[in-house]
């Protein structure tokens, strides 16, 4: 393989990736919201004329693939972004996309619409170097609701659409860097009931809101007794929401309820995590519910897919093969032996790897923590690196794993 030439052909490309990039940040695109930047990706996919077969699932998921080799490499980044919160607060129109010290700026530009560029364009490098090969095919994924609901749009293509690659180049924010694992998470609902009266006479009641405080001050208290690993970091809960029932600004709240982000390290189950909720709350000696949340909101395309906000750990050993040939890959493309490390947030790899087991690596432009800020950006640089590295990884995983199924185990948690 020529990892020159693919250099060569990632940067002639470069100017196209960025007008497109500029286009897609110009689209709002909140969860739900998709169908018009997925228009715009499908056009550009079109444009290229490198793929063989490009189509949408019913959830709106759109899929792009070249060639027709029974081992199938996917590559997936989710197309939707988060709001943008108060305007004022932004150097550049988050809609714009403007270009500006060798970076594009705007919503969506790092987190994660940047990988989209570099995944279409990889594509027509592979045709046009010749890189294609009867052994495998490529998979593009541009999947929807990932910030509302990570790794629904994933359980919907192997539950419904019957896909299930052998390995999966997850493109979520890496910094460029080889990323093998994550903590996973889940959301907790908590209510406390009591007994409404007039606010005038609060003696005559119960107030719910107090009986919620007592909780918060415990779960306080439980972030600090959580799980922690060498690897992936420490495990973490947070109210996140706080809301009551009350029939006016003058009664006694009658039902409180908080909601509760808990991010999953090793050794943190569904059920080990509710139990350490339920305990909190015996702590605080009240009585209280204590429920795993749902996720029951409709796509672009109307279709809901329900499913509970539980998503899972996952972590693969270094030498796991796909993990293996992300290092070699980069270290041939650039020179260079790159860092490997692990994801602070959460991206779709809960679904593919988590749920599933698809053995899942990162690679993606972009730094973790310009992800839902006012400095949302993408070094140009980076969509010329990671158009470069999707184009090489298929190749390069499947001649170092020549008789592989499956492509790694995860650790156990």
């Amino acid at each position: 393989m020529d990892f020159k030439a693919i250099r060569a052909e990632a940067k002639k490309h470069e100017k196209a990736m960025v007008k497109f990039l500029r286009d897609m940040v110009a689209i709002p695109s909140e969860s739900g919201q998709e169908k018009k930047v997925i228009e715009r990706i499908k056009q550009e996919m079109k444009k290229t004329g490198a793929y063989d077969k490009i189509w949408t699932d019913k959830l709106g998921n759109l899929l792009a693939r070249i060639g027709t080799g029974p081992r199938v490499i996917a590559i997936d980044a989710h197309v939707d972004t988060v709001g943008v919160g108060t305007r004022s607060e932004w150097k550049h129109d988050p809609y714009k996309g403007k270009v500006s010290q060798g970076m594009v700026w705007g919503r969506g530009a790092g987190d994660q619409e940047g990988a989209i560029p570099a995944m279409v364009y990889a594509g027509k490098i592979i045709k046009d170097l010749g890189l294609k090969s009867k052994e495998w095919s490529l998979l593009l994924t541009c999947t929807v609701m990932e910030e509302d609901c990570d790794g629904l749009c994933w359980q919907y293509i192997v539950k419904e659409d019957k896909i299930r690659p052998e390995a999966v180049v997850v493109t979520d924010s890496t910094n460029c860097t080889i990323l093998r694992g994550q903590r996973g998470r889940m959301e907790i609902g908590v209510r406390t009931t009591g007994k409404s009266c007039h606010g005038s006479m609060p003696h005559k009641g119960v107030n719910a809101v107090y009986k919620i405080a007592k909780v918060i001050n415990e779960i306080e208290k439980l972030n600090d007794r959580l799980r922690d690993d060498k690897f992936l970091g420490k495990a973490t809960i947070t109210v996140s929401y706080v809301d009551c029932q009350t029939p006016s600004m003058c009664a006694v709240p009658g039902s409180a309820f908080i909601h509760l982000d808990r991010r999953l390290t090793t050794g943190d189950t569904k059920e080990s995590a509710l139990a350490e909720v339920r305990d909190a709350v015996k702590r605080a000696g009240v009585d209280a519910t204590v429920e795993l949340l749902k996720y029951a909101v409709p796509s672009y395309t109307g279709l809901t897919y329900p499913t509970d906000k539980f998503f899972p750990t996952w972590v693969f050993d270094e030498d796991a093969p796909q993990v293996a040939a992300a290092v070699d890959t980069h270290t041939k493309l650039f020179n260079q032996k790159p860092v490997v490390s692990r994801w602070t947030f959460s991206t779709n790899a809960v679904s593919i790897a988590g749920m599933y087991g698809i053995p899942c690596v990162g690679f993606g432009p972009a730094e973790e923590a310009v992800a839902h800020t006012v400095n949302d950006r993408v070094p140009i640089e980076h969509l010329t690196r990671c158009a470069a590295f999707y184009a090489a990884y298929p190749s390069i995983y499947c001649e170092n794993n020549p008789k592989a199924k499956a492509a790694g185990k995860k650790k156990k948690k």
